[in-house]
This record gives structure tokens, sequence and C-alpha cells, in this order.
């Protein structure tokens, strides 16, 4: 193992030495599975439940071992031995969420394993402390002061035995626990790292380790474990920065080295590409892990974000019956509900879901942006503001909650609190049009044009979702009278909607005809600006335009008019935009013989 200068290894059993030499790569799958299963044991026996979960669920993708192979129990050690009463009494307890009696029975254990678990059910007695003083005398939306009161007391406890070197690595992701709930990241950041290079194959420190990175730059000046854990770490974290071909190609390696049966690593690429917007790859990977295994309900929310988008109320509703059927009270499954009765505008109904999702777990962080959106379909900008601030507060890197934001104080006509927002959720999704779009309008409002620009442009370039950048662009052109780039945006726009194959109606259609109509009709181009106003003729908006316009143009040549050759129609983009590094080509003028509006 590559062991990161400031760390110095501590005293360990013989089994979990043996977890420390895990290797960087795959070449022993069988040896991958029984560090996995070895670990989902000491997670268990440590009631750190999430971390054996997520061990046993990788174990099982592998294929099974024989029984020669399999490994007997860690053996049991002289101190274990003397705390071996007091810790199965204290476990017992603290499985039926009775820690302050686990805690009570282990006081003066000094094996690693019992020493672990009473601080352990301290931090837990305090958290649940806090969350029941949170939601019944303050409600999910009020900005509560209560705080858990054990943890300055574990933070001087551990510190203490983390200077002596006396904790494991157990120790160690407790103590990164305790010093990120004191808002101590860096101190924390340094020792969930620690923690990665003792006990390289416990999935919650890194997870941990996940949360508190907030971009790639701080990723690359980690040293973490050359393990095969990494990868599965980096694609997790990859998604989580919204660096989605990084994450997916990491899955896929993963997948092609043995793990095609892991149900995580299917979760998380659905939600990758739900992330990339890429609905259709998303719910087909969504339905096939659902009939994988139809009983889980980790992500089944990111399922129902993406039947709400597509409008697919059956199976939205579908889905909440069956996760209610599973389980009720699970954050996801309350989370799935708000979002059927969203998709029915039942928008209170909603919001009071999101509530109870938020009563299970004040830190889950869909439940907050959700209850935002509900409470900006309501109206009721304060509440939205404070839900999005939460939900901020949770991760920073939520971007919804950052575009949510802004749309809010888009509402209250504050556009300077708009770019703010929408600044920082560019930042979080460079290539999204739409928040491009959003920093385009709101520059556009503030008056500084050429940064207006520059957005609907690159919006464009990235691929823009809605097909409204190029619209705005050539409206903003038209502001300022720059006429032929206007009519460029505008041909180009018409181009683009009508070569997608897709029979969808675009509002702004009519508008980049009228114009064109009106710009060839300058321009003494008879024959395109007929076109254009016959296509005008369709829309009832711009009907009588059209008729206007054509009873003009065959006015003009029954009087003998003919087609100007001094007066070509160029078609570059503007300068501006190319000193900007925005490709430049000459757009062909607009055949419209095929289109049919």
């Amino acid at each position: 193992m590559a062991a990161s200068p400031s760390v110095v290894p501590v005293a360990l059993t013989a089994p979990v030495v043996q977890v420390l030499s895990t290797s960087g790569d795959f070449s022993n799958l069988r040896e991958i599975k029984k560090q996995l299963l070895l670990i989902a044991g000491l997670t268990r026996e440590r009631g750190l439940l999430h971390s054996s979960k997520w061990s046993a669920e990788l174990a099982f993708s592998l294929p099974a071992l024989p029984l020669a192979e399999l490994q007997p129990p860690p053996p049991i050690t002289e101190e274990d031995a003397q705390d071996m009463d007091a810790y199965t009494l204290a476990k017992a307890y603290f499985d039926v969420k009775e820690y302050d009696r686990a805690a009570h029975f282990l006081h003066g254990c000094n094996s690693k394993k019992a020493y672990f678990l009473y601080m352990y059910s301290r931090y837990l007695s305090g958290e649940k402390k806090k969350d029941d003083e949170t939601v019944d005398s303050l409600g999910p939306l009020e900005k509560g002061q209560v705080k858990n009161e054990a943890l300055r007391e574990l933070r001087v406890e551990l510190s203490k035995k983390h200077q002596a070197r006396e904790l494991d690595g157990f120790g160690l992701y407790l103590y990164g626990v305790v010093l990120r709930k004191l808002d101590l990241v860096k101190e924390a950041i340094d020792v969930f790292v620690e923690a990665t290079h003792v006990l390289p194959l416990h999935w919650g420190a890194w997870l941990e380790l996940c949360n508190l990175i907030t971009d790639k730059e701080m990723l690359k000046f980690l040293s973490l474990p050359d393990t095969w854990m990494k990868e599965f770490f980096l694609a997790h974290i990859y998604t989580e920065l919204q660096l989605i071909e990084e994450a997916l190609q990491k899955y896929q390696n993963l997948i092609d080295v043995g793990f095609s049966k892991s149900s995580y690593i299917v979760s998380q690429i659905a939600v990758a590409y739900h992330n990339i917007r890429d609905i259709d790859k998303a719910l087909s990977i969504f339905n096939e892990l659902r009939k994988q295994d139809p009983y889980r309900i980790e992500n089944m929310d990111t399922f129902s974000n993406l039947l709400y988008v597509r409008s697919m109320k059956s199976e939205l509703s579908y889905l909440a019956h069956n996760l209610c059927e599973i389980d009720k009270y699970r954050v996801e499954t309350c989370c799935v509900i708000g979002n059927y009765y969203s998709l029915r505008s039942q928008h209170e109904k909603a919001a009071l879901y999101f509530q109870r999702a938020l009563k299970l777990n004040p830190r889950y962080l869909g439940a907050w942006t959700l209850m935002g959106h509900e409470y900006m379909e309501m109206k009721n900008t304060s509440a939205a503001i404070q839900a999005y601030r939460h939900a901020i507060e949770v991760n920073k890197r939520d971007y919804r909650a950052w575009y949510g934001l802004g749309q809010t104080y888009e509402i209250l006509k504050m556009p300077f609190y708009c770019l703010y927002y929408y600044r920082r959720a560019h930042q979080l999704r460079p290539n999204d049009s739409r928040m491009l779009v959003a920093l385009g309008e709101c520059y556009e409002k503030l008056n500084q044009l050429v940064e207006a620009k520059k957005c609907y442009w690159r919006a464009y370039a990235v691929g823009d979702v809605e097909k409204m950048a190029l619209v705005k662009l050539a409206k903003l052109h038209e502001q300022l009278t720059e006429s032929e780039q206007a009519a460029q945006c505008y041909i180009k726009y018409i181009q683009d909607i009508y070569s997608c194959g897709e029979i969808v109606e675009h509002l702004e259609e009519s508008t980049a005809f009228r114009y064109l109509a009106q710009y060839y009709f300058k321009c003494k181009l008879w024959d395109e600006a007929s076109t254009c106003a016959q296509k005008c003729c369709a829309f009832n908006d711009t009907r009588e335009e059209g008729k206007a316009l054509l009873r003009q143009i065959l006015q003009l040549r029954n009087q003998g008019e003919i087609p100007s050759t001094e007066m070509p129609a160029p078609f570059f983009l503007p300068a501006s935009l190319s000193a900007n590094n925005t490709p430049t080509r000459r757009v062909s003028p607009l055949n419209l013989s095929s289109v049919t509006p």
C-alpha cells in the first residue's frame, strides 16, 4: 500500500492487516470477494450498517467461493474476550436504537471494537436527540439552532486518541465524521484520507470524503491509497462533480473486470445518464434495474424524477404504490409520492410528502430541492428560498438548488442576486444550456448585452435543450439593429427545428418567419421573402402580416421590380462573437422548399 507521509500505521488485529494488503488492480476477484465479505462482517459488528450493506451487495455480484476458500471468523483477542459480555449486551441495545443504554454498558471497555461502538453510540444518541428536537419544536423549514451536544466532547476524546496513534481505521472514520459535523472541513478531509489508508475497504470513509470534495482540483491534491476501492470512489466522485464521461468510463471498466451483476453500479450508471439528461437511456437502465432488484428503494426518487419529466403519470403512480407496499417510511418513497402529486398539480400535498421525507432524514438533499420547487409552484418565494438554502447547506454541489434560487430571485425582480446564483449553477453544470440561457437573460436585464450574446451563443454551441438560445440571440441582434446577424440566427433556428425530425410546436417559429420575410423584403430578395411570408400565413399571430407582405411583393412584381444583385444577404457570425473563440462559418441561404410548418 502506498502510505501517505503523514500516516503512521496503528496497531490492528490480524484480519484487518489482511484488509490493508489490498492491491490496486482487479486481477484476483476471489481475493476481492474475500476482502468484501470480511469488511462486511467488521462493519456490521460496529453498527455501520450502510457500509456493511454496500460491501455485501458488491460481494454478491461476484462468483460464489468454494467451501475450501471461505474464511473463518476473525480470531478473538484477549481484550475482545474481556469485553465480550458488555459488547454483546450493548450491541443488542444498539440494534434497537437504545444508544444511551448501549454506551452506558460499554463505558470502560478497552478493545478496539467495543470502544468504537461506545463512541459511535454516544454520537448517534446526540444526533437522534437533535433530530427529534428539530422536528418537534421547529419544523423542517425553520433555521434551528439545535446542535448535537455530544460532538465537542467526542472531538476532545478522539483527538487525544488520534494524537497518541491509538485510533484504528473505524476510529479515524468516526473522528472525521465528528470534525465534519463541527464544520472543520479541512481537518475532516485529512482524517478521512488517513482512514482510507489505514482501512481502505471501508466504503463509509470514502463516501464521507466524497461529500467534502467540491471540485476536480481539490481531488488532485489528495494522497489516496493505491487500492482497487479507489476506482469505486473515483467513479462516484466524478458522478457527483458532473464529470459524467469520466464516471461512465470508470463504471464501464468496473463492469468489464467482473462487476457486471452489481446493482449498485447499474444504479450509478442510471444516475449518471439522468445527470446529463439522457432521459431515454436512464429510464431504460432503471427499468432493467427494477427487474433485477424489484425491492430496491435506493435511487428510486431519481427514477421518479425521470418519470415526472416525461409526464408518465401511470408509471409514476405504479412506482409510488409499489414503494409504499415495500416501505412507506423511507425518504425515497416519500419523494416519489411527492413527485406523483406534483405531476397531478396537487402542490400542497406534494410539499407535505417532501416535509415527511425531511422528518425522516433532515439531511436528505433531494427532498429539500424538490420542496423548493413545490413552493415555487405555489408562489411562496420565501419558503422556496429557505428550502433551496437548506439544500445547499447539505450539499454545495447541488446545481438544482442554486438554479432554483436564481429563479426565485428572478420572480422577485432582483437581477443581481439572480446573476450570482445562476453563475454558481453554471459553474457546476458548465455544459447545461438552461443555465447559460438563464445567465444570458440576467445579463440582458442588466443591459450587459455583450455578455448576454456570449451566453446565448455558448448555450447553442453546447446543445440547446429548449431550442430557445438562437431566438433570444436573434432578438438581441434585432434590438441592436444588427439585422444581418439576427437573420442568420433565425435561419439557423429554423434549420435546426426542422432537421431534428420531431413534430413539436415551437412558439417562436412564427416570429422567425416574420422577421426573415421582412428582412428578405428589405434586401429585395422577392422569392425568399414570398416563401417566408407564405409560412407566416400558417400561424394565427402572423397570418395577416404574411398576407399583407405577399400583396406588397405581388404589387412590386407587377410594377416590374426585379431582384437587386447589389444587396446580397450576408450570413456571417458577428465579429464580437468570433473574437471570443466561437466558430465562424458561412451559413447558406435558407432553403424552405421542403419545410412545412
